[in-house]
């Protein structure tokens, strides 16, 4: 009897262990004429999203029908844990950049929101500002991460951000098949931003002062996708470039959200930043804290942890770090128990 290897979607509800690769799972079925076939979570996850004319039996797959029957069967329980659970989804940097990203990102919110997930986006945009800014020979600048947001670049930041990439994002999710409506932090009140501390610096990047949600549960509540572009206005109605991870974290908190996810360039927290073998798969508020005491956590990473710490203090169960770059990463972390980069727990 011929056997088809595949990685389990354990039911269990934790993360394997970074030391270690989960157990060999076999499926029988006396009827299969196929080869031995070894497939990776990325492969199962790529298979569940494959179109029917490509899936059909009659097609050349090399997939037996039976095999990804039990692939589809071990994403119930994943299923029935978020369904019906809010989850944020931070979106930016290298999966934004590449079309190909951009497609698996798009294409993994609206399987989550079909079953059953009231996903909320949350998008950046930097790239693309830095782009336009450059066709109208304003050169960006950058102070500790943040950037320098004088009152022409505002102008820039907010028609790039609510004009363009927002829309954009809209459309992509609505030819998926899901229906999104766009947004930004200043439709409803939905953010009031007040000024960064180092505005002198820094011009008109805020921070986030009140979050009122109430303008997205009729959204969430119909099983549309709310798509957030991440610009504020404070109570003068002063638009203000607001941090996208920032704003993911604080709607996630004031949402009661089951889970924060946000994609990033890094395959997650590193024990060696120079390693990416001593990625760790898990960890809670303490051993953040700790790592950022010890060093491990510097640089860019420090307001990323932040806003997960800080969501997951306000309630949020779960905060994940995942790997934009990888395809279909959404799914490999919601759908199985190895994930796609650091889980942050209470």
């Amino acid at each position: 009897m011929l056997a088809a290897k595949v990685l389990p979607l354990s039911s269990s509800g934790k993360k394997y262990s970074s030391l270690g690769r989960p157990p060999n799972h076999y499926h029988f079925h006396p009827n299969l004429n196929f080869k031995p076939t070894t497939i990776n979570k990325s492969q199962v996850i790529t298979l569940c999203l494959q179109p029917p004319s490509v899936l059909d039996s009659s097609s050349d797959s090399s997939i037996p029908p039976q095999l990804r029957v039990n692939i589809y069967s071990e994403s119930l329980p994943f299923i029935q844990k978020f369904r019906g659970k809010t989850i944020v989804v931070k979106y930016g940097g290298a999966a934004m950049k590449s079309e190909s990203l951009q497609s698996s990102v798009i294409r993994d919110l609206v399987l989550l929101s079909c079953v059953g997930l009231r996903i909320v986006f949350v998008h950046g945009g930097g790239p693309e500002i830095n782009h336009w800014l450059t066709r109208l020979n304003i050169q960006p600048n950058f102070l500790n991460g943040l950037r320098v947001t004088d009152a022409s670049t505002m102008e820039i930041v907010s028609m790039v951000l609510v004009g363009k990439v927002n829309k954009h994002l809209v459309a992509l999710i609505n030819k998926a098949g899901a229906t999104a409506v766009g947004l930004s932090g200043i439709d409803g009140r939905l953010f009031t931003a007040r000024p960064n501390p180092n505005s002198a610096q820094l011009g008109f990047v805020g921070d986030i002062a009140t979050v009122d949600p109430s303008v997205l549960f009729p959204l969430i509540n119909t099983n549309h996708i709310p798509v957030i572009a991440s610009v504020a206005a404070d109570e003068e109605g002063q638009s203000y470039n607001i941090n996208a991870d920032t704003a993911a974290g604080e709607l996630a908190a004031a949402l009661g959200a089951e889970k924060l996810i946000l994609l990033t360039d890094v395959a997650g927290i590193l024990k060696d930043k120079e390693d990416i073998g001593s990625l760790v798969k898990e960890i809670d508020i303490k051993g953040v804290k700790r790592m950022v005491d010890e060093g491990k956590i510097a640089g860019g990473m420090i307001p990323k942890v932040s806003c997960c710490v800080r969501a997951i203090a306000q309630g949020v169960r779960t905060a994940s770090i995942i790997d934009g770059r990888l395809p279909h990463s959404l799914l490999l972390e919601i759908l199985t128990d190895q994930g796609a980069g650091t889980m942050i727990t209470g």
